[in-house]
């Protein structure tokens, strides 16, 4: 197996065991709402420290259910995941198009492409 297949085999056994180890080893289960988000969990401290406390701000929409909520940050999240996914295709697709024309060119080295590379090649063939 290469060293790029191994390592790629245990980022994902490892990304599998953080999903299924807190739902296999009952983690939460003495809660209300065993995985509640950051902001339930907050809500919930400052109110048992400070039953009084009026927040600064209200929220500018709040979605009618609890399922459209999950459903925003699920659209949020495959946003952020398309624009991520994008921009690290765009830099690969670049890499490798700079790598394919130093190739083409003869006597330019990699990472050189462009008039410099082409101009290094005639140097060295006029030089030989």
């Amino acid at each position: 197996m290469k060293r790029n297949t191994a390592v790629n085999a245990l980022l994902l056994l490892a990304v599998a065991a953080l999903a299924v180890l807190p739902l296999a080893l009952g983690l939460g289960d003495h809660k209300e709402e065993p995985f509640a988000g950051a902001d339930a969990e907050a809500e919930t401290a400052i109110t048992e420290i400070e039953p009084d406390y009026e927040p600064w701000f209200a929220p500018l929409y709040e979605p009618p259910s609890g399922e459209v909520e999950s459903a925003l940050f699920a659209l949020q999240a495959a946003l952020g995941t398309g624009v991520l996914a994008y921009y690290f295709g765009l830099r690969r697709g670049r890499r490798q198009g700079e790598r394919r024309a130093a190739e083409a060119q003869p006597g330019a080295r990699p990472g050189e492409t462009g008039s410099a590379a082409g101009a290094a090649g005639d140097l060295e063939t006029r030089e030989a």
